[in-house]
């Protein structure tokens, strides 16, 4: 199996209207669910994804998720090649895990595994 991109997030410091902003421009439907807000792009084409206002720095991104099969197995391989933990394996409660590691320029990757 791949490990294709499942998922995108937008960061933002500004809520509510950020979600306002990307429905008015993109004509997406954006639900919040607890402390996501879940982004149907209204197509049967690419990805969906989901706006989040983090409590912690970064809160202005923009990053996507892998589907992987091993969330430590990939975050102690992306360490090895030079990257960084920045989240690790961490459960959604129902779905599976993310974790964020940090490439070499320092871009913020998931990774997800699905429950």
């Amino acid at each position: 199996m791949g490990q294709p991109v499942v998922h995108f997030e937008i960061g933002t410091r500004q809520g509510d209207k950020s979600k306002q902003f990307y429905s008015e421009l993109f004509g997406w439907n954006i639900e919040s669910h607890g402390p996501a807000n879940m982004i149907n792009t209204g197509s049967g084409e690419g990805i969906q994804g989901n706006i989040a206002v983090p409590d912690q720095e970064p809160k202005s991104y923009v990053t996507f998720y892998v589907q992987v099969d091993d969330i430590n197995q990939s975050l102690a391989k992306a360490e090895k090649l030079g990257g960084k933990v920045l989240v690790p394996a961490s459960d959604v409660p129902g779905m599976g895990q993310f974790a964020w590691f940090a490439d070499l320029d320092g871009n913020a990757i998931g990774l997800w595994k699905s429950a």
